[in-house]
């Protein structure tokens, strides 16, 4: 073939790479099986499989970063999100930082009810999750301390959990998207919702269905957009009844991949949530990051702002509403708060080993 062809297909390549975010070219899949874990809850799993994904430098600062509700942890990798800190000179250049994304249990490759245990699968719950985040890091990758631990939304959560129950194993803590209270008010009603709409199902069978129960695609899709998306934002995508009407038929006429045990059980494992008794235990700095507009963690209850005085280096970062922001889903965009982090990352002290 001629030497144009070669080139022609170089330029090509070239092209598909750029177009990929640089952390996407560089991530790493693993996984780990954990024997006979124990839940919260007292159920064993004889083996629990957690899936994860690092980008970086193995010799680099350790990073810990946690997904959402329904996510994994490569969904982390977009352009969005990671195209935003991953990058050279960017807040969490992977040159300089070994950043680790796991699947939360029942989420992304980890174990989950869809494997085939459906029902019957272990009632997990947050504390869960970050149990098996801690070791995965220390029993498998040898993490001995982490630089930061973020996460958003579930994540955010986890985040408040994680930095109590091992305080001083992280320098930095930012839980985004979240508040530090038990999982309540309207949040909480509308998670029940999407279980119970699964459960009463005829379809869904007690967890043995054939073919996916059409209520987790319908309910989903109505917590969607009554929890996330800000509303001015969807204001202006849907400023007449024919705009909003076009909006929601195309939710629901996208690709639904989610397995019905799977969607009941994420938003179920939130029913416990309550990292409120053990603030005072948290270490390091913490940097709560919130959006004015988002409709799970409304700010004016008033719930941050009372709590964040019981962190001895708490503070706050409040996104202003706007409608270029996106309610719940602000913080899902790293370029509203990366400047924040990266001052962080740069002047938070080291926390003594």
């Amino acid at each position: 073939m001629s030497h144009l062809f070669w080139r022609a297909l170089a330029a090509l390549a070239l092209c598909l790479a750029t177009a990929l975010p640089a952390a996407a070219q560089t991530a790493t899949d693993g996984s780990w099986v954990i024997r006979n874990f124990r839940f919260k809850s007292g159920e064993v799993l004889p083996e629990l499989r957690l899936h994860y994904t690092t980008v970086g430098n193995p010799q680099g600062e350790p990073v810990l970063l946690l997904h959402g509700t329904t996510g994994n942890g490569r969904g982390l990798l977009s352009p969005a999100f990671g195209g935003e800190l991953f990058g050279p000179g960017q807040p969490l250049d992977a040159q300089k930082y070994f950043i680790v994304l796991p699947d939360a249990i029942g989420h992304g490759k980890s174990s989950k009810p869809s494997d085939g245990l459906r029902a019957g699968f272990p009632k997990y719950g947050y504390e869960d999750m970050v149990v098996a985040h801690h070791r995965l890091l220390t029993e498998h990758l040898g993490i001995k301390r982490l630089r930061l631990v973020l996460g958003n939304s579930m994540g955010g959560m986890e985040t408040w959990l994680f930095a109590q129950m091992y305080p001083g194993f992280a320098d930095i803590a930012v839980p985004m998207a979240s508040l530090p209270v038990a999982m309540s008010g309207r949040n909480w009603m509308m998670r029940r919702l999407i279980v119970d709409s699964i459960r009463n199902d005829p379809a869904w069978q007690g967890g043995n269905y054939t073919t996916q129960p059409a209520s987790a695609r319908v309910a989903s899709v109505f917590y969607a957009l009554g929890t996330n998306g800000g509303n001015q934002a969807l204001y202006k995508a849907a400023p007449s009844r024919e705009k909003a009407d076009a909006l929601v038929d195309a939710r629901l006429q996208a690709p639904f991949a989610g397995d019905a045990n799977d969607v009941l059980y994420q938003w179920d494992s939130s029913r416990d949530y309550d990292p409120s008794a053990g603030l005072e235990k948290i270490q390091g700095v913490l940097l709560a990051i919130n959006s004015a507009d988002d409709e799970r963690n409304p700010p004016e209850l008033g719930v941050l702002d009372r709590e964040i005085k019981r962190v001895k280096g708490g503070r706050i970062l409040l996104i202003p509403g706007s409608e270029a922001t996106a309610g719940h889903g602000t913080t899902g965009q790293a370029r509203w708060w990366k400047a924040e982090l990266d001052n962080l990352l740069r002047t938070a002290p080291r926390l003594a080993p």
